[in-house]
């Protein structure tokens, strides 16, 4: 397993590898965003799709990311760093973020492209303040949430 080794003291990204990490990477996305809630067989099933990884301070879970690698024409993967409520504003969303960004690079990514829980006000600032544009809204059909897709506006903003 590839650890990242971000510059916050004791922070510490770690791809998702086993059951326990799983389950761990399960827990902050269901309580980031409980609308989207996975069982674990769905947990289970991500990680073999997407790059799954979290964040601790020490040895306490702090954060979670997925990247979904480049699709289509333009190359768009999409990036999504999410931090337990208790640990945010420490740097641990950007940490996540970068260690994503540079991991969709490396996979050919042209384009970038979050998505955030309308609800969540934090999520949408930390992406705007990373120069994420929001494209669009919407309601899944059978729900009631609504959804935020932004993209980032200059490719070759973020870490290279």
């Amino acid at each position: 397993m590839e650890d990242f080794e971000p510059c916050r003291p004791g922070l510490r990204i770690a791809a998702v590898e086993g059951d326990v990490m799983v389950q761990e990477w399960r827990y902050v996305h269901n309580e980031i965003v409980p609308p989207a809630a996975m069982t674990p067989d769905e947990a289970r099933e991500r990680v073999r799709r997407y790059r799954l990884e979290n964040a601790y301070l020490g040895d306490t879970l702090v954060g979670c990311s997925t990247v979904r690698p480049p699709e289509g024409q333009e190359r768009v993967a999409t990036v999504i760093a999410r931090v337990l409520p208790a640990f945010r504003r420490r740097g641990i969303g950007t940490a996540l973020y970068e260690a994503g960004l540079a991991h969709a690079r490396g996979l050919g990514a042209r384009a970038v492209e979050t998505v955030v829980l309308a609800a969540n006000a934090d999520g949408l600032r930390f992406a705007a303040g990373r120069g994420f544009v929001e494209r669009e809204r919407y309601v899944l059909d059978g729900e009631r949430d609504e959804w935020v897709d932004l993209r980032l506006a200059d490719p070759a903003s973020g870490p290279s």
